[in-house]
């Protein structure tokens, strides 16, 4: 991890962070409360949410959660998933979020996805407005290509802001992220904290044939989208071959998985989640699993190295 950002008492950001996406949802209130005193227990200190998950839920939960050591966290939201990126929708859901969390001061405030409809140099604004009247810290992008994070970050120059953190997907049968996005976060000084470490769950070994969990639920055989996303056949087999490796070294896929993301030499600090505890456990695990260069190459060449942006391969 390269850049580092703090909390408002000057607390470090964690080596991995955890998504509320599930609180309110997949993820009961108790479960939600057992998840997060695990994940303060093992020194994370980085909790991510967004204004349209669970219809706020998971915000509420967060906020209740967070409340009594807040200043020593770093909460994430985002805003313009829907509406678009206009001032007046950025204010209007972030008000609300900060109502739902409970929260004067949010430490990351996301723009959720590019808005090509509407002027940067507004939406910009916007979030310079924010974190002049002390309601941010930090400004994040969520799910932009690397064109679009540089577009914005001169236009957030021109305002005196810096796009500070960054959230694309990412993990080892996802890595278009290596081509342009992870690069230029380094030479940008962008903290990345990528989502879906474990492929929607594929990268756990708890899936079958096409898509049937052991369990009868899971993102992959329940949601047509990521179903579609985990489709070819080739990444059932890096999952598999992924599951060999972890049976051979008596750990579980999904330490593997999320300590590869996060062992890229561009330092990223991807973001972990669950429905209950006992299912967080082996991705908290890869908080102290060392992975050396060696099992890490063996792991990468499971799945195709996408080719350089010049896509000139002979190079490399």
């Amino acid at each position: 991890m390269n850049r580092t950002l703090v909390s408002r008492d000057g607390t470090p950001i964690s080596r991995l962070a955890f998504g509320a996406m599930q609180f309110g949802g997949t993820a009961s209130e108790k479960d939600a409360g057992a998840m997060f005193a695990a994940c303060r227990a093992a020194g994370i200190t980085h909790f991510d949410s967004a204004h349209v998950y669970t219809e706020g839920a998971s915000e509420e939960m967060l906020g209740r959660l967070a409340a009594p050591e807040r200043d020593r966290l770093i909460i994430a939201t985002k805003a313009g998933y829907t509406g678009g990126a206009s001032a007046r929708t950025l204010t209007a859901q972030f008000d609300l979020s900060r109502r739902r969390l409970g929260m004067d001061h949010v430490d990351i405030l996301y723009l959720h996805r590019f808005d090509p409809d509407t002027d940067l140099a507004e939406t910009m604004d916007c979030f310079a407005e924010l974190k002049q009247r002390g309601l941010i810290s930090y400004v994040g992008l969520s799910n932009f290509a690397a064109w679009q994070v540089m577009k914005v970050q001169g236009v957030a120059r021109e305002r005196g802001l810096t796009i500070d953190v960054l959230q694309p997907m990412y993990n080892l049968v996802k890595r278009q992220a290596e081509v342009e996005l992870l690069p230029m976060a380094a030479d940008q000084d962008i903290l990345v904290a990528p989502y879906s470490p474990l492929g929607g769950g594929l990268l756990t070994g708890k899936y079958r044939g096409e898509y049937q969990a052991a369990s009868g639920d899971g993102r992959l055989a329940t949601d047509s989208r990521y179903a579609a996303r985990y489709g070819p056949g080739w990444m059932r087999e890096a999952a598999m071959g992924l599951g060999e490796i972890a049976a051979e070294l008596g750990v579980h896929a999904a330490t593997l998985a999320v300590a590869w993301a996060a062992r890229h030499a561009t330092g990223p600090t991807p973001i972990i989640s669950a429905r209950n505890a006992a299912q967080l456990a082996p991705s908290l695990a890869a908080l102290n699993f060392e992975m050396s260069d060696t099992l890490y190459a063996r792991i990468a060449a499971l799945s195709p190295t996408p080719p350089p942006a010049t896509d000139r391969i002979e190079e490399v």
